[in-house]
């Protein structure tokens, strides 16, 4: 059991978590997973990212032990208090995994006349960016992407938000909007001044909802002009939604319209 508080480990799990954890995250390919659900998804998951090294106390292993058998993982048992100073958390659950960032491609998407995608541009909150991971993976939508200039979906706190469907929902990052339509795609976005509801959205073919910034929209820049626009409509008096709220409804209508 490693008890001091010097260890390396604790150095390791601090530099992807903190404030240069993007740039470790990405030179390494690894990042950090917190907590019983994620261990548990990323335990028996088939796909997505795979446990490099995984950190429980002992309640923390008793725990995981429940879930699958240990022999497969590199497994290191650390005091609470090495598990206090690797943690983000305030009150840790004495499980931490180091993941893998999985090398996903966009050119491994096939298209089949039904898959459905979400195009994030610039979102910077986490707490939407993993909400809509977890939102995606619920309604069974086939892919998240990111462009350029977006939140870090492997940062602790878009982790901790997704509550483990990172390890069921590919995601892409700094993918431009235009590699996006060239797949030849439907493509559509939120806009209040969007001429048709939602209800009322047709889908023909393999499709992406696109969502914007959650301060500025989607940029002009970007061609929205040509991407068909459409509303959510809202009988109360809220002016807006949060965004991962209005990505979640959009992602419910598309569980739930056949395509044709």
């Amino acid at each position: 059991m490693i008890e001091s508080l010097n260890s390396p480990h604790i150095a390791r799990v601090k530099a992807l978590i903190g404030s240069r954890g993007t740039k470790e995250r990405k030179s390494s390919g690894l990042f950090v997973a917190e907590g019983l659900q994620c261990a548990r998804e990323a335990m028996v998951a088939t796909t997505g990212p795979r446990i490099e090294t995984l950190y429980v106390t002992p309640s923390g292993r008793i725990k995981v032990e429940q879930i699958s058998d240990l022999g497969g993982f590199n497994v290191i048992e650390v005091s609470d208090d090495v598990m206090k100073a690797m943690s983000e958390t305030i009150t840790p659950q004495g499980i931490l995994a180091v993941c893998s960032i999985p090398s996903n491609s966009l050119e491994s998407i096939t298209l089949n006349g039904t898959r459905k995608f979400v195009y994030l541009s610039e979102i910077q909150d986490p707490g939407n960016a993993g909400t809509i991971i977890r939102s995606a993976d619920a309604f069974g939508i086939d892919a998240v992407i990111t462009s350029p200039g977006s939140v870090d979906l492997y940062s602790p706190k878009v982790v901790r938000s997704t509550a483990g469907s990172l390890w069921h929902t590919p995601v892409f990052e700094n993918i431009e909007l235009s590699t996006v339509l060239a797949l030849g795609v439907q493509a559509f976005t939120l806009a209040a001044e969007g001429q048709k509801s939602l209800k009322d959205l047709k889908i023909t073919k393999d499709c992406v909802a696109i969502f914007g910034n959650e301060a500025r929209g989607l940029a002009t820049a970007q061609g929205v002009s040509s991407i068909e626009q459409v509303k959510i409509s809202m009988p109360g008096n809220a002016e807006s939604l949060n965004l991962s709220a209005a990505a979640t409804i959009v992602m419910y209508h598309l569980a739930n319209i056949p395509s044709s």
